[in-house]
């Protein structure tokens, strides 16, 4: 039968408390191994750079620093920014397939372990990646259409040196941005549910936009809705999770604090710093997991209503409910 909005709010709560090893010992392997190796990186680009920071960290007032100096410190820090960024596209695209994979197993009432989840929803990351790739170009495309407009008018207004003509570019570009904002909001939705095909029905990124766009068509305002709410939902319980980390932090940052000296070194901040980093880390990893799993598994169950509503799911699921798992799926 298809879900109303407590059903699928209950169903996601219900999977995360069934499969929570599952979900958390994944999302935990995923983020807690790219912070590791965005460390060793932070840690190998500071080693690499620490006589040139040195350098720009210690100029004397009103001096610059040289090229030579900065230049390093860019490409460094620039890598490992690139880096982490590289990780966390990976990452979220893992959990976005791992929330479908473990569903699979839930809707019907499977038992799930994590080398099963962990192959299935590893094997389709690339896909899923391609789906967020494409989903967000389509979505950037008015917004960033906005944005070159906004800034061609403003380089004319400039040049006539007009305050009347500044004043028209600027509300025309408050007016565009009002006007496809929710364009960039209405893509987003409309292929949203593109992830949980790639994982249930194995389709390539092309195809399961095609296909989120067929299951989103006539139910446009209920997943907008259902899937802000989770992700509100989701903000709200990792915020509160974070709290009395990032309050413990303060204090032991604090204590460090109170040994350093009038002149300290860098490395005797970032040293004092380090309870105060190290709290925090462990508090937006935690909310992480919150933030990666809950949204994935209400999208996951709107995919699973949708197509109840539309294809007669419902009975598939019980007569795949009887046969035999596929592990290997």
């Amino acid at each position: 039968m298809p879900l109303d909005l407590g059903q699928i709010v209950n169903g996601a709560f219900s999977t995360l408390g069934r499969h929570w090893k599952q979900l958390f010992g994944i999302g935990g392997a995923v983020y807690g191994g790219a912070l590791a190796v965005i460390a060793a990186a932070t840690a190998i680009a500071y080693s690499a750079t620490s006589d040139h920071l040195h350098r720009v960290v210690d100029l004397p007032s009103g001096a610059s620093a040289r090229s030579e100096d900065v230049a390093p410190l860019i490409i460094a820090f620039g890598s490992v920014w690139l880096v982490a960024m590289v990780l966390f596209i990976t990452g979220t695209a893992m959990m976005q397939a791992t929330a479908p994979a473990v569903l699979q197993d839930a809707v019907l009432g499977r038992r799930s372990t994590f080398g099963v989840i962990w192959r299935r929803a590893w094997a389709r990351v690339p896909a899923v990646i391609g789906t967020v790739i494409l989903t967000s170009l389509i979505a950037m495309v008015p917004m960033l259409l906005a944005i070159a407009a906004f800034v061609a008018l403003m380089v004319s207004a400039v040049a006539s040196d007009s305050g009347a003509v500044t004043a028209v570019v600027v509300s025309v570009g408050i007016l565009g941005f009002l006007v496809l904002g929710p364009v960039a909001v209405w893509l987003w939705v409309k292929f949203s549910l593109a992830p949980s095909v790639v994982v249930f029905e194995r389709q390539r990124p092309v195809a399961a936009l095609r296909r989120s766009a067929q299951l989103v068509r006539g139910a446009w305002w209920r997943i907008f809705g259902i899937s802000a709410l989770a992700f509100v939902m989701a903000a709200v319980a990792s915020y509160i999770i974070q709290l009395p980390f990032t309050f413990l932090g303060m204090f032991t940052s604090a204590v460090g604090a109170s040994d350093l000296g009038s002149d300290p070194t860098p490395a005797a901040v970032v040293l004092a710093m380090g309870g105060y980093l190290t709290a925090v880390l462990i508090g937006q990893l935690i909310g992480q997991l919150i933030s990666a799993t809950f949204p994935p598994l209400v999208i996951g169950l709107l995919y699973v209503d949708r197509r109840i509503r539309n294809e007669n799911l419902g009975a598939a699921l019980a007569e795949a409910a009887a046969a035999p798992p596929q592990q290997g799926r």
